[in-house]
Order: structure tokens, then C-alpha cells, then sequence
């Protein structure tokens, strides 16, 4: 019987080093034989930044790479022409940032097969560089929640860090990622396959790992990233009177418990800030106001 393919689909925006590394561990991906696989690299930087190092590694590596550009800054849109480009059996998803264990796309195609079901997502780990303030280590701000393999995931807890799913759900849809999403998009996404009947697992032996820049353990990037947050959870939301009842509440009452919190340490300090940038963008997004203008935090 003909094997799978695989199309790994990776979009990046102005990273040409970690997007490097990350292809060099893509060519050190595990098969046993099972399927072949293509990469393909969506780059969502109108200046095409990732070029030469797409080219760089194209010119060094036996596996197929398909180079595109999407121009408008948007990462429903560069998941949307990243799956445009695939071609296949199955798609893979992964960050720029990230780089995966060598067995990490074989344990994920076995786990799809041995479970029968529709798309098996994977645990990310954070990577720090050395020199890594004590503080963002010991909030476990890069931290994500893991589950038992076979976990039957909702919609909620779908990311597209690093999954592989059955191709047809994404090219079935017109647009499988919803442009009007600045955050959530994966959620949207399978949300939506799971109203329809679809069945996604969880794999924790499929791990990659993200690489965690010092850009990104700043004070002013985490209480960015949280207003935003906040205000893109805000459009989705549920029982809106009641989310905004509580954060009401918790805005005055983490600001009060902010001193104090500060006595506990940095990490203490700062994750009780976090909480609180994510329930004030909530209320703000609930009123209308946006003020974070970018549609990504990025330093």
C-alpha cells in the first residue's frame, strides 16, 4: 500500500534564526518508513525575511520545501494559505519558534491511527536561554497544561503549536481559520470540527519544545500579551454579564493584593499582574476599547 504524506506547515514572521533551527530538526524527523513528508513555510512578512533561510536550507536538504508569502499580517490567514499549499494525507502544524524531538510527527501519526481519530495534538515545552530572569522560571508563565494520552480534548484546549490532522478538514473548509480572529483562532477552529463530529486526542509522548527569547521575559511583554488576551477572549466569550461581573470584581481586589503578592517574591508579583491585565482587557474589550492597537504582541 502507498504511504502517507505529510505536509509540516510552519508560518513565521521575522524569525530567521529560530526558523533555521527548526528546519534543521524537520530534516532530522523519524519515518520508519510509514509516510514521507513536505514542508511547507508561509511567511507572513511582506518583506519575505524568511527567504534566504528557506533557500539556505533548500539548497542543503533532500525534503521538498514550499516557500510563500502571505502579505497581509495576519496568522488566520498565513495558517489558511499554509494549508492552500499542502498537499497529502494529513497536515502537521508547528511555530517558528519551536523545534520538535526527533520522533515527535512519527509518535503523532501512530497516536492518529492506533486511537482512529481525526487529529492528535502534543505537549510544548519551554526552552530558556541561559541568563533567563529567576522570575519567569519560577512563575511558569511558558507553561501549558498536559493531559494522559488519549485525552479527548475541546475546543478550548486545541492549539496549533503542534498537531497533525487529517487534511480534508481543513481543505474542506473555505476558510478553516477565521481571519477576524487576532488570537484564538486554533480554538475557533476546533470548536468548530468538534461540533461537526470530529474527535481530537491528546499525545504527551509527541513533545517539541519552544524557545522561550529574551524579549519575551520582559514585565511590559506579559502585561501586554495579557491585556491582549483579554480583549480577544472578551468577543467570544459566554455569559458575558457574568465574565464581566467577575472580572468587575477581581480588578479592584487583585489590585489591592498587588503590595502584598510583591512580599511572596517577583514570580508571585507578576502573575497576580498578569491576571490582572487579562481581567481588565476583558472589561475594556466587553466596552469596546482596544488598547493594545497591535494586532500581535511581538517584544
Amino acid at each position: 500500500m502507498p504511504v502517507s504524506h505529510i505536509s509540516v506547515c510552519v508560518c513565521t514572521f521575522k524569525r530567521p534564526p529560530l526558523l533555521g533551527r527548526l528546519l534543521g530538526e524537520l530534516a532530522r524527523l523519524q519515518t520508519d518508513g510509514l509516510f514521507t513528508f513536505s514542508i511547507v513555510v508561509v511567511d507572513n512578512d511582506v518583506h519575505r525575511s524568511a527567504e534566504a533561510t528557506v533557500l539556505d536550507f533548500s539548497g542543503r536538504s533532500l525534503i521538498q520545501v514550499h516557500y510563500s508569502v502571505e502579505p497581509q499580517r495576519n496568522i488566520s490567514l498565513a495558517r489558511n494559505r499554509a494549508v492552500a499549499k499542502s498537499q497529502g494525507d494529513f497536515i502537521a502544524f508547528i511555530d517558528d519558534d519551536e523545534f520538535p524531538t526527533s520522533n515527535w510527527l512519527l509518535t503523532l501519526y501512530k497516536a492518529l491511527h492506533t486511537h482512529a481519530v481525526d487529529g492528535v495534538l502534543g505537549p510544548v515545552h519551554p526552552h530558556f536561554d541561559q541568563g533567563t530572569p529567576e522570575w519567569v522560571i519560577k512563575g511558569r508563565f511558558y507553561d501549558r497544561r498536559s493531559y494522559p494520552t488519549g485525552f479527548v480534548i475541546s475546543g478550548k484546549q486545541g492549539r496549533t503549536g503542534n498537531v497533525l490532522l487529517k487534511r480534508h478538514l481543513c481543505i474542506d473548509e473555505q476558510q478553516p481559520f477565521r481571519p477576524e480572529f487576532r488570537s484564538g483562532e486554533d480554538q475557533d477552529f476546533f470548536e468548530r470540527m468538534i461540533q461537526k463530529g470530529h474527535t481530537f486526542i491528546w499525545c504527551d509522548e509527541a513533545g517539541a519544545y519552544e524557545t522561550v527569547p529574551p524579549a519575551r521575559c520582559k514585565r511590559r511583554y506579559l502585561l501586554r500579551k495579557a491585556l491582549l488576551q483579554g480583549t480577544c477572549a472578551s468577543v467570544n466569550l459566554e455569559n458575558r454579564i457574568q465574565h464581566f461581573a467577575r472580572s468587575i470584581i477581581a480588578i479592584p481586589v487583585y489590585t489591592v493584593a498587588a503590595p502584598f503578592a510583591l512580599l511572596l517574591g517577583q514570580h508571585c508579583w507578576m502573575v497576580l499582574l498578569v491576571k490582572l491585565c487579562d481581567h481588565l482587557g476583558q472589561v475594556l474589550g466587553m466596552m469596546g476599547i482596544n488598547v493594545v492597537r497591535e494586532a500581535y504582541v511581538s517584544e
